[in-house]
């Protein structure tokens, strides 16, 4: 996904530095957005479809005679991006009488198993009260993973083994589900190596057995144009209603995540960021077509502070911040914080404009570690009191967390410079809020005490 977004992002570029444009500017323009697309594997009919509907909105008078004309036409792609994404988001269906039924489908390999154990954590967290069931009875483990990640997540899984047939237990694990006051009920499901008609067949069977209000096909971004296909093929088969698109931060290039819904009709419900249990996202087609064009998505990125900080932690980080007195305990516990949000680098990227920006910056998670390990070798006094950290102590530090003095100096050095930062940022506020009443935080954003990062 990155990779169309640099190109696209370049070629937009080269629009908006231009004071004017001609329709043949606007030609050149589209003939390489539809080489990028092309490149991203997604589907030539689509890619020129879109294109053709770009040109026809950005030749008319209201763009090339505007005062920018550039930005106009990336606000066209913007607009078109999302509308060939789906518009906006689709949610879960919920049926009204419980339980709801998740059937998930798809190729083995894709990441059926733990996408399921992700909804199921991701409904848990909403309050609700999903059951798993065990229905791979043929991929060995398959049982055992999903056990494990129930166990994980601290949701149920109902199992039979791996001799009962697949439409029983979904049919049992769906009485088992009423019986016990399960909201929803998840039906893991097997995968195989390709399509095969006794995969159709045994799906088919299980869907007929449960009436499942949600046929979720889970596909591998990696897969490209050929995820496309798969999800066509279930489609015309079982008539699928969304999708979970995997590995979406791993070297895809994108065309899946533009071209599914285009090809079924079905919409993207939740795409998979990471191998974390928590890397899963409901699908916004705005908010990708903001990533993909370098607007950044800070609304993901304040969700993702929002679930993921303790609110109360950060109301009293912002108080110590304000008056000065953040320390390295605290320091610890606030990056301890931002970790629980998922990857940095990632996070980074959903700032609007500096996409760009961090591209070649890599915030490395070992340093972060190692970053731990330093303060949680020093005392309880030395956290508070910095200051008193003379040699002898050093040396104390850094042999029991087995790193070297001049780490510890590093570290050190950039906490000072930190906290002669804070005091110029409150300083700076506190003259120009003086008499009025100061938002929250100190230029950061929710959930980040006073931007600290």
């Amino acid at each position: 996904m990155s990779a169309l977004s640099d190109k696209l992002q370049d070629i937009f570029a080269r629009l908006k530095g231009r004071g004017a444009l001609s329709e043949a500017d606007v030609t050149a323009a589209m003939r390489e957005v539809r080489m990028a697309l092309l490149e991203a594997d997604v589907n030539y009919k689509i890619a020129k479809d879109f294109c053709n509907r770009v040109k026809e909105r950005a030749v008319g008078s209201e763009v090339l005679k505007s005062l920018s004309p550039g930005q106009q036409v990336v606000k066209i792609v913007n607009e078109e991006l999302t509308a060939l994404m789906g518009g906006g988001q689709t949610k879960l269906a919920v049926n009204p009488k419980p339980p709801t039924v998740i059937l998930m489908a798809g190729l083995q390999g894709s990441g059926k198993t733990t996408s399921a154990g992700k909804i199921a954590l991701y409904l848990k967290n909403q309050g609700k009260r999903p059951l798993l069931a065990a229905g791979d009875v043929y991929r060995p483990a398959a049982i055992q993973q999903l056990q494990v990640l129930g166990e994980k997540i601290g949701v149920p899984v109902f199992s039979l083994g791996d001799k009962v047939s697949p439409v029983e237990i979904a049919t049992q694990a769906l009485a088992h589900a009423k019986q016990h006051g399960n909201d929803f009920l998840i039906v893991d499901t097997a995968g195989r190596l390709h399509l095969d008609e006794v995969l159709m067949d045994e799906i088919a069977a299980i869907r007929a057995a449960v009436q499942p209000t949600e046929i979720l096909l889970v596909i591998d971004a990696m897969q490209g144009q050929d995820a496309v296909n798969v999800a066509a093929a279930f489609h015309e088969r079982l008539g699928i209603t969304g999708v979970v698109l995997t590995k979406l931060d791993g070297d895809s290039r994108g065309g899946a995540a533009l071209s599914v819904r285009a090809v079924t009709g079905a919409p993207i419900k939740f795409t998979g960021t990471g191998e974390d249990i928590r890397a899963l996202e409901p699908f916004y087609p705005d908010r990708m077509a903001g990533r993909i064009l370098g607007m950044g998505d800070i609304l993901s990125l304040i969700e993702k502070a929002e679930s993921s900080l303790d609110q109360e932690k950060a109301a009293a980080m912002e108080e110590k911040l304000r008056k000065n007195r953040f320390d390295l305990e605290d320091f610890l516990g606030q990056m301890q914080e931002l970790r629980k949000m998922g990857d940095m680098n990632e996070m980074l990227a959903m700032i609007p404009g500096l996409g760009k920006q961090v591209k070649n910056l890599h915030i490395d998670e070992k340093q972060l570690v190692a970053t731990e390990s330093i303060i949680q070798s020093m005392t309880p006094a030395e956290r508070s009191n910095p200051a008193i950290i003379n040699s002898s102590r050093k040396k104390r530090i850094a042999s029991g967390c087995g790193r070297q003095v001049q780490d510890v100096n590093r570290l050190l050095k950039q906490f000072e410079q930190m906290q002669l930062m804070m005091k110029r940022m409150n300083a700076l506020q506190g003259g120009k809020k003086k008499g009025k009443k100061g938002r929250r935080g100190l230029g950061g954003m929710p959930g980040f005490p006073g931007g600290f990062f």
